[in-house]
């Protein structure tokens, strides 16, 4: 997953308002508190940040395409 497709499906499951703000202040609990935004920019893997914010926000494997079944999401680590 590259940085421009996580930010467009947070943008269309979180609102592009709300996304913005949430990478900002959302400590993710699966990430060592750090929020979305501190996480990609210490390096993690843009597709594990994804999944941890999803997790910790409780959104289905079946809302994380943020609604356009035609795009790939990578599944998550384990």
């Amino acid at each position: 997953m590259r940085l421009s497709e996580f930010w467009d499906l947070a943008d269309a499951v979180f609102g592009s308002a709300y996304s913005r703000t949430l990478a900002r202040e959302l400590a993710l609990t699966g990430l060592d508190s750090q929020t979305p935004a501190q996480a990609l920019e210490a390096g993690r893997a843009p597709r594990d940040v994804w999944h941890a914010w999803c997790e910790q926000m409780e959104v289905p494997l079946s809302r994380r395409d943020g609604g356009d079944r035609e795009r790939m999401v990578p599944p998550p680590r384990h």
